[in-house]
């Protein structure tokens, strides 16, 4: 009993640092995808640039325990149909 015990009780402290909860914003389609110890977000959001246009604010953002490890956000992308304007 003690060996399943030492087995299950750190095999649930790592799913509860590690596994997600996925959360949808309503700004445009940003997704973050959010653990105890990481989170990913998926940015794609609605802004406007400097000349009145609107777009897509697009990139990502990746932290491990309060740190940012990579990001590329934000991208100002225009629809296709503005590319020429």
């Amino acid at each position: 009993m003690k060996k399943k015990l030492k087995i299950i009780i750190p095999l649930i402290i790592a799913i509860v640092l590690l596994v997600p909860i996925k959360e949808c914003y309503r700004d445009g389609g940003t997704i973050k995808y959010n653990a105890v110890l990481w989170s990913v977000t998926k940015h794609h959001s609605i802004a406007f640039d400097s000349e009145g246009r609107y777009g897509y604010n697009t990139g990502i953002t990746v932290r491990i325990l309060c740190f940012d490890v990579y990001s590329d956000y934000p991208k100002f992308i225009l629809p296709p149909q503005q590319k020429g304007v």
